[in-house]
């Protein structure tokens, strides 16, 4: 089959969609990703890309066409939306006459939602279906993240996803609960599938050597290691207070991979509220390492803020943490809370309640390593059964062929 993918972010940056692409490629399809210029997380281009440079590349056989975009920049949610605007509007103009090859199919999915008004156009312009994968719902997600307050804009998206959802032939979505939000919008059930993420390959347990760089920032002590965006949703001042109330026990520390908006403000933070001893900002490093660091973690950490709409939501990082075996650490609420507790892979406590996060911390940090390692083993056999990423693939490739055939 011929399939094309309109993703606004694709690699070189971090996504999800790039290991489907390259799964769906190794099934013997030909893949074609529409995507924008990189610019995530950074805010601006990467090296060597500009609006007249690489824009046709292959990534291991995946064939990428980009389209020019305004970066996001890291200066607030004006900048997004206009970096939003900027691919929508550019791939509907510009994508009828790049993508001139005859797809079988149009798959769009992540944020932002606006994607799928250019996958739309394809369709009608093709005469394919569509499949969607809903990793977010709009409008909650941007009220949640205070990227959108205005509620016009609020009602108008709303109508967009509304118009969205009668459109797609195929609805699929990361988390069970977002089911009947999406039909309450106009989803047909019949139409809808459960298909969540999973992890990357690279993700599983390893060990590194004594001398490993990865080791270089890292305090000697208990390590809790989060891993991911410094963003809005990730709710970091309860991350924040809950070092604070800790910060006598010295031998706890708490590791940050990753960036984010919030950078700044957290590193504002680690100084004001004297944490410099057992916070530690690590930075962004290749995706190939993170298990490398995971293998160095003692617990890994996923926080959310107290939202309806983060409580139905299965944090992606989740699956990376249970495909690497480690011990999990949430302060989280609903859907992501019930499958770490089900697994048996950590221990849960409400979302933004900082004094029940070090609490858990200071229970965690003092348990037998056996006990750990027993935790993070439970996590890894969880995934295997629930999230591995070829048995996902495989069920995304017959959902395929099967709405081709239907056509």
């Amino acid at each position: 089959m011929n399939i094309l993918i309109i993703s606004q972010y694709f690699w070189p940056e971090n996504f999800r969609i790039n290991d489907l692409a390259l799964g769906l490629g190794e099934r013997g399809n030909k893949v074609t990703v529409l995507t924008g210029i990189p610019n995530y997380p950074e805010g601006r281009f990467f090296p060597g890309y500009g609006i007249f440079k690489r824009n046709r590349e292959e990534y291991e056989g995946v064939r990428i066409v980009r389209i020019p975009v305004v970066p996001r920049g890291r200066g607030g949610a004006l900048r997004l939306i206009i970096n939003y605007i900027s691919f929508t509007v550019n791939a509907c103009l510009l994508a009828p006459f790049l993508l001139r090859s005859k797809f079988d199919i149009i798959y769009f999915s992540l944020s932002p939602l606006t994607e799928g008004i250019p996958a739309l156009v394809m369709k009608k312009m093709k005469k394919i279906p569509i499949v969607f994968w809903v990793q977010d719902l709009w409008p909650e997600s941007l009220s949640a993240t205070g990227i959108v307050t205005s509620s016009l804009a609020l009602k108008a998206v709303e109508k967009m996803v509304r118009f969205l959802y009668l459109r797609c032939d195929r609805i699929l979505v990361q988390s069970r609960a977002f089911i009947p939000v999406i039909e309450k919008r106009g989803g047909d059930a019949k139409r809808i599938a459960y298909f969540p993420n999973s992890a990357e390959e690279l993700y599983r347990p390893v060990s590194v050597e004594p001398d490993a760089p990865e080791r270089k920032n890292i305090p000697e002590g208990f390590c809790v290691m989060f891993a991911g965006n410094i963003g809005a949703a990730q709710d970091f001042e309860t991350i924040l207070s809950a070092a604070e109330q800790l910060k006598e026990y010295d031998d706890i520390h708490w590791v940050i991979v990753g960036d984010g908006r919030l950078r700044p403000w957290v590193e504002a933070q680690i100084e004001e509220r004297g944490l410099t001893k057992t916070l530690h900002l690590l930075g962004r490093h290749p995706m190939e390492l993170m298990p490398r660091f995971f293998s160095i973690a003692d617990v890994m950490l996923v926080t959310l803020k107290k939202e309806y709409i983060f409580s139905l939501t299965i944090p992606s990082k989740v699956q990376s943490y249970l495909a690497c075996a480690k011990p999990i650490i949430a302060a989280i609420d609903g859907e992501g809370a019930g499958i770490i507790e089900e697994a048996g892979a950590g221990i849960v406590c409400p979302a933004e309640n900082p004094h029940a996060l070090a609490e858990v911390v200071l229970k965690i940090s003092r348990m037998p390593k056996a006990d750990l390692q027993d935790m993070g083993l439970r996590g890894r056999s969880y995934f295997e059964k629930h999230f591995e990423r070829n048995v996902l693939i495989d069920r995304l490739h017959n959902w395929i062929k099967e709405l081709k055939k239907e056509e």
